[in-house]
């Protein structure tokens, strides 16, 4: 993993792909700008998974693409 244990330190390739993740999932639930909180909570989603260790992005998609189905959303 690419992240720095000193303060939360992203590398720009990590960046790059959560904002890959981000967009992709954003575009699939249809979340405009204007859909602030619900943009936010998946941002902090994204993150947490991305710390929990979750670095492939396809698997980080994947997980949270399956967890929007599995709620029926």
């Amino acid at each position: 993993m690419s992240l720095s244990n000193e303060g939360g330190v992203y590398e720009p390739a990590d960046l790059d792909m959560l904002q890959r993740v981000f967009d992709r999932l954003c575009a699939e639930r249809r979340l405009a700008l204007k859909d602030r909180e619900q943009r936010e909570a998946l941002a902090r989603e994204v993150i947490r998974l991305f710390l929990d260790g979750m670095t492939e992005e396809d698997a980080l998609w994947r997980t949270l693409s399956n967890q929007r189905t599995a709620r029926g959303a």
